[in-house]
């Protein structure tokens, strides 16, 4: 039996607008399951940034709760949530975000180097495997702006390994790649999950979609429809491709 990491119940998101309130996301129940690569896709506006964001504590839900191992951390306060995404979540955005006057290297190991329970020495070690890993040890004197769009991608998913998360948060991290760049990203998604990462992502991005074992679709705040696969491999890539688009068909995409 799958472990949920992640564990959403009556989950909502509302915002007050013109005396009333809209409703972005409305009575989610919802578990996120251990070694699973979760996508969550939907039309623009579906609320699945929304989501993301309430499931990895990065905003606050209006009511509901989301829970981690047990521990309900929409009661957590900014310090805890904080220490939390820190510690056990993985982040990749869209914008990237590195520090711009760190070298690829630095970006890496500097969020290591907060964690004080390890020496930086392992820090060290780790950041260099991981920029390996990712193909870009031979730039990791680089600064983000000498690197291309896809190498800083790169660099921000080994930033979010760096201390070996419990799940990885992935928020349209294709969205502004090219396509060679964005086949390399999902590669090394899809490689990490193999070995074990769980990762939840959110895409409008068929190609990214297709990495999934695990697909959720978002209409209106609510999911509405989920279909679960087998790993990838490029083998099955077009028989995937067709079960995929038929889902996504009937979910009306």
């Amino acid at each position: 039996m799958k472990k949920a990491i992640i564990s959403a119940k009556d989950l909502c998101k509302s915002f007050a607008h013109n005396g009333g309130q809209v409703h972005i996301i409305q009575n989610v129940d919802l578990d996120i399951y251990e070694g699973d690569f979760t996508v969550i896709m939907g039309s623009s506006g579906s609320g699945k940034s929304t989501l993301l964001y309430a499931l990895s504590g990065m905003d606050q839900a209006t009511s509901g709760r989301v829970e981690m191992a047990g521990t309900n951390i929409t009661e957590m306060g900014e310090k805890e949530l904080a220490k939390l995404r820190h510690t056990r979540f993985g982040f990749v955005f869209q914008q990237i975000n590195l520090v711009s006057n760190l070298t690829l290297f630095e970006n890496v190991a500097v969020p290591g180097y907060l964690n004080k329970n390890r020496a930086s020495s392992e820090i060290n070690e780790m950041a260099e495997k991981l920029l390996e890993k990712m193909g870009i040890s031979d730039i990791k004197t680089q600064l983000p702006s000498q690197c291309s769009g896809g190498e800083q991608q790169r660099c921000a998913i080994a930033r979010a390994l760096i201390n070996s998360p419990d799940i990885v948060f992935a928020d349209e991290p294709t969205g502004a790649l090219n396509r060679r760049n964005t086949t390399e990203v999902l590669d090394l998604f899809t490689l990490c999950n193999k070995e074990g990462q769980s990762i939840l992502m959110v895409t409008h991005d068929l190609r990214a979609a297709l990495r999934a074992t695990r697909l959720l679709y978002l209409e209106d705040g609510k999911i509405i429809g989920e279909l679960s696969l087998p790993p990838y491999s490029p083998e099955n890539e077009k028989s995937r491709e067709t079960q995929v688009n038929s889902w996504l068909t009937s979910m009306h995409w």
